[in-house]
């Protein structure tokens, strides 16, 4: 097989970026692929409506794009032996021991069962630990009471990312051990949790903040300097923008709630990044993990971890893909193997290790639905159509 990418590959893939940007669509987007030592990049429309040109080092909110990220910060130090992967949390987060269980999901917060086993590392990367967001909250006729406890406490874990919405994190990891888990550790896929919990597992494995871990575990390492839980230059990040029935409507400006450090550095959904930056971190997952990880962990963080029964209850949300150490994996079809996950605020991030491809989809358009829109489902089709 070859290693390059086509011309008319190339020209169909930038055809496919232009036809979704325009202001009642898809303001701005940068698009690349990459294949080897070959790289494209489509840098297209608007930071916000009416204003400066997107570039190819223009700033977006990557959103749930952070997970594989904390999950490659945690196994650094699972490779530094300051965790591992089967123990228990309860030595670094004793907040976290004895815990309990709802009998229902949505039932009341005092009717629990102990819990059957500990919380684990590897619970949390898998997100089978207990807690998480599930799709039948979201459509319940009222709020769950544990849903409603989460928000109260200032968690921000069950939807979008809050960054002045979420209290520190010593603060945060004490409210989250007063409530009971949903479903049993090693039960269910439950969304999203896992990655804040990591944020204080890591920082406290170190003895220092999770920002720093990130910096100096992944971020430096990888040459990935543009990538923070704030914009330093709020004058590259795009305004994100959230669609409506009546058209797009500011969600978030670049002076609001990226623009300045959080006081909970979020390791689900709180980076913001660029194109460049996350090709770094792609090219570290298909060249065998160096400096970063082991081969064996980049192996493992790719591999299903999943029961058919698990995928089945996070289908809404997986939309087919299983789920490794802190990302999705692609099970069936032409990116069969592939690994990556996209961000509700509107970016996508997949690797193919077979093709050496990588496919990077940042736009300001928050997503309509649980699943990656066309943009980018469109794009990835595009690129590996262009492997010759």
């Amino acid at each position: 097989m070859g290693q390059g990418l086509s011309t008319g590959g190339l020209e169909r893939f930038a055809a496919v970026a232009a036809s979704h940007v325009g202001d009642d669509r898809v303001p701005g987007l940068v698009a690349l692929v990459a294949r080897g030592e070959e790289v494209h990049v489509t840098a297209l429309g608007r930071l916000a409506v009416g204003g400066r040109p997107v570039e190819r080092g223009s700033l977006f909110r990557i959103a749930s794009t952070t997970k594989p990220i904390t999950a490659a910060a945690t196994l650094a130090l699972v490779r530094e032996g300051l965790l591992d992967l089967d123990e228990p949390v309860d030595r670094l987060l004793p907040e976290l021991a004895d815990r309990r269980v709802l009998r229902r999901m949505d039932g009341p917060l005092d009717d629990t069962l102990p819990a059957a086993g500990p919380v684990t590392v590897r619970g949390l990367l898998t997100f089978t630990f207990g807690f998480g967001m599930a799709m039948e909250m979201f459509t319940a006729a009222e709020p769950w009471p544990v849903v409603a406890a989460a928000a109260e406490a200032g968690l921000a874990t069950i939807g979008p990312p809050q960054p002045d919405d979420v209290v520190e994190p010593d603060t945060w990891i004490a409210r989250f051990g007063e409530l009971p888990l949903l479903a049993q550790p090693g039960e269910r896929w439950l969304y999203n949790t896992g990655a804040h919990v990591l944020s204080v597992l890591c920082a406290r494995a170190a003895g220092t903040s999770y920002d720093e871990v990130l910096r100096t575990r992944v971020l430096e390492p990888l040459g990935m300097r543009d990538t923070a839980f704030s914009a330093e230059d709020v004058e590259r990040l795009a305004t994100a923008y959230q669609p409506t029935p009546d058209g797009l409507v500011v969600w978030d400006r670049p002076d609001g709630q990226w623009s300045r450090p959080p006081v909970f550095p979020d390791g689900a959904a709180g980076l913001v990044s660029t194109v460049d930056d996350l090709l770094a971190f792609a090219r570290m997952l298909l060249r065998g993990g160096a400096p970063v990880l082991t081969a064996d962990q980049v192996r493992a963080m790719g591999r299903d971890h999943l029961t058919a029964g698990q995928r089945e209850a996070g289908a809404a949300i997986l939309g087919g893909r299983g789920w490794g150490l802190g990302t999705s994996v692609v099970r069936a079809g032409p990116w069969a193997g592939a690994t990556g996950w996209d961000g509700g605020l509107g970016t996508s991030f997949l690797v193919h290790p077979e093709h050496d491809l990588a496919v990077i989809v940042l736009t300001q358009r928050l997503f309509d639905t649980a699943q990656a829109p066309a943009v980018h489902t469109e794009l990835q089709t595009a690129a590996l159509a262009a492997c010759r």
